[in-house]
């Protein structure tokens, strides 16, 4: 019984330890909305599932160790909702971010992003007319744009070889087959031939509070960020996802083997009662 209780003990650390990096991951996603993907619901449900596995491990640890058999039941039933919950996430992350990534221009290092190549619900919730003015007024106010500056003045040239964030090449500039030439990293000219069909031809500006941040570019632009970051976190989710469920596993069994010591039950026996003694004992 010690022993099982111990190992419950230390399983339930274990996991309380893996709920730091879940808990990490949705404060890192929520430092990203406030200062480059500006979305900021999306981080909320894994902080809120970090924190539950923070809490439930705690319970667990305090039931093993006290030999509290309702912490460690809250503990199996709570932990078996939030591995299906995490997993739910993950398949979800995957779902909405499946479709969608930045196109290969001639002679450039950056992509161009199109709103055309993204599609489901994370799309339509980016681009719709209630978030979208928030997301916009989120990238001007985080200075993305103007952090393209350098010390130095730069030409086109080197400009084209910069690698820019999917934020910085649909928000900041105009889409390549616009034809618009540089001036500067924020500043750039009709040419002189026609301005290409893409409708974000005519909504660039040279206005530094305007830029392309009405351009479709510019919200493919955030879902690529979006996409970016939600499978960095998914990956992360995945391994400790697959280390919760063997944890649960072999905490549930030490967990059965308790209540087997505690039915005074020999280990993989169960006790039988008969309800006809045989009349013969030798």
């Amino acid at each position: 019984m010690r022993t099982s209780n111990h190992l419950i003990g230390v399983l339930n650390f274990l996991t309380f330890l893996l709920s730091v990096p879940i808990l990490g991951g949705g404060i890192w996603l929520s430092s990203r909305a406030n200062n480059t993907d500006c979305m900021r619901f999306l981080q909320w449900p894994l902080i809120i599932i970090g924190i539950t596995i923070m809490v439930v491990s705690l319970a667990g640890f305090a039931g093993a160790c006290y030999r509290n058999t309702f912490l460690m039941r809250l503990y199996l039933v709570v932990m078996f909702i939030v591995i299906a919950v995490l997993i739910g996430f993950i398949v979800f992350a995957y779902v909405v971010t499946e479709k969608g990534s930045g196109r290969f221009v001639p002679n450039r290092a950056y992509l161009d992003y199109y709103l055309q190549d993204y599609s489901g619900w994370l799309e339509e919730r980016v681009t719709s007319d209630t978030y979208w003015p928030k997301i916009s007024s989120c990238i001007r106010d985080s200075k993305v744009c103007a952090k393209l500056s350098t010390p130095l003045p730069e030409t086109a040239d080197m400009f084209y070889q910069r690698t820019l964030s999917p934020i910085q090449s649909g928000c900041c500039k105009p889409p390549t087959e616009c034809g618009y030439v540089y001036v500067n990293e924020t500043v750039w000219n009709q040419g002189g031939g026609l301005v290409g069909a893409d409708p974000d031809c005519t909504r660039w500006s040279n206005d530094q509070q305007m830029l392309c941040y009405s351009c479709d570019s510019c919200k493919a632009g955030v879902l690529a960020s979006l996409k970016k970051s939600w499978r960095k976190v998914s990956v992360l989710n995945i391994v400790v996802m697959i280390i919760l469920v063997i944890l649960y596993v072999v905490a549930y069994a030490a967990y059965r083997n308790n209540r087997r010591m505690d039915n005074d039950e020999p280990y993989g026996e169960a006790r039988m009662t008969k309800t006809q003694p045989s009349a013969f004992h030798l």
